[in-house]
């Protein structure tokens, strides 16, 4: 099994990079030099997206687990959105090795379910992901859409998406669905009592694919938790706001 792509840059504390659904680790290039001058950093490609090869398995726990064979000791993990989920999956599997936890637009569930409000409808996440299958370039340009609604700059943020997305070839159709999939049926919200690291919770908060209250439930409910909102922001913060989003790294 080939091992997953990384990028290495920088010196300090290990920070490892976990982009989101149907991404690459090129998303992070508006901090990657400001980040790299505080940390060692290690930009992740997941299975079947970037420059990394597709897994045949495709799970939460699979993803994690191909992580934990790349992952530094004593590593800061930076998720963002699915990354995030993975990031928690790491901190709760390897806790050894995982110091701090940095959970960008995550949730721990992401449909709604009995006494959990703040997720998608599933029969919505359903049409998506058969949308998905029939109409590939329109659903990738309405989920890129979603991403930047309530972005103070909204059609900067859409470039930068885009401009991203296609620096490389195009994700694995299975590990896109599969990630979907994952997406429909995990639920980590018991699971986050059992991390032991301090997490930092950076969230947009006019986000319309992760609500920022589920972000707000975990600050209640992860024992050693920070919360930051990042006011007229959408699903992703660090290209809305770089300088804030370096800073609140820089103070870990």
């Amino acid at each position: 099994m080939s091992r997953l792509h990384v990028e290495t840059a920088g010196q300090g504390p290990d920070l490892v990079m976990l982009h989101g659904w149907a991404m690459h680790s090129g998303i992070w290039s508006s901090v990657r030099d400001q980040l790299a001058q505080r940390y060692r950093l290690h930009l992740v490609d997941l299975p079947g997206h970037g420059r990394s090869p597709a897994d045949e398995a495709y799970s939460l726990d699979r993803i994690a687990q191909r992580v934990a064979e790349i992952l530094p000791a004593e590593s800061i993990v930076c998720g963002w959105s699915l990354g995030g989920q993975v990031a928690i999956r790491l901190a709760l599997s390897v806790p050894q090795r995982v110091n701090k936890l940095v959970l960008v637009a995550t949730t721990p569930c992401f449909v709604k379910r009995d006494n959990w409000q703040w997720g998608m409808d599933e029969p919505t996440l359903q049409l998506f992901m058969e949308n998905l299958r029939r109409h590939y370039t329109q659903t990738l340009n309405r989920f890129f859409t979603l991403q930047v609604n309530g972005s103070h700059d909204m059609t900067n943020v859409l470039a930068q998406l885009r401009s991203h997305f296609f620096q490389h070839a195009q994700p694995d159709g299975d590990a896109l669905r599969a990630g979907l999939q994952i997406l429909l049926t995990t639920d980590l919200r018991e699971d986050l009592a059992n991390v032991t690291q301090p997490v930092l919770l950076l969230h947009g908060e006019n986000d319309v694919i992760t609500q920022v209250d589920a972000a707000r439930w975990m600050h209640r409910h992860v024992p050693h938790a920070k919360f930051i909102a990042f006011p007229h922001c959408g699903h992703a913060p660090f290209l809305s706001y770089p300088d804030q989003f370096v800073a609140s790294l820089y103070d870990l």
